[in-house]
């Protein structure tokens, strides 16, 4: 995971910041001990990491302090979501997304907007997409050949 990365921890504090703008760690202390069973200085401790991560950002009233989100949760979607596609082979990044959506519970508009995205795609797309992985990398190098990229090792 890359350092700048959000946890999955951090993401649950990052919810309830994005749930409640300005909000105290008191307040989000008390969602997660609900949610999580966490404790007030297991919260505070993911608080100050995704300060250190430029995540949020402290406001200071007096004694207290209020975080309000640096970045939106929809721009951390995309974000998660580029660099798991990323990690996947071009050629195979469709079946991921088939993977996702056939183990989502989507609504009817839902599905409706991923039509009307397939459908405005579709005259763009190209027939086959080029394999950009580095040979050794992923099997779309290896069809035909021997897996390993050295012919003298016996399989």
């Amino acid at each position: 995971m890359q350092e700048n990365q959000m946890t999955p921890s951090e993401r649950e504090v990052m919810k309830v910041v994005w749930a409640n703008p300005q909000t105290t760690s008191k307040y989000i202390s008390q969602v997660l001990e609900e949610k999580k069973a966490w404790k007030p200085a297991t919260t505070k401790t993911l608080i100050g990491r995704l300060v250190k991560k430029y995540y949020l950002t402290t406001i200071e009233e007096g004694r207290k302090y209020r975080y309000e989100a640096m970045v939106s949760e929809q721009e951390n979607l995309q974000d998660t979501s580029n660099a798991l596609l990323n990690q996947v082979c071009t050629k195979k990044r469709g079946k991921v997304l088939y993977q996702m959506i056939d183990n989502t519970t989507l609504s009817i508009e839902d599905i409706e907007q991923l039509e009307q995205l397939l459908k405005n795609k579709k005259p763009l797309a190209p027939k086959v997409l080029a394999c950009e992985c580095t040979p050794g990398q992923c099997d779309c190098h290896t069809e035909g050949e021997s897996h390993c990229g050295n012919e003298n090792i016996s399989h």
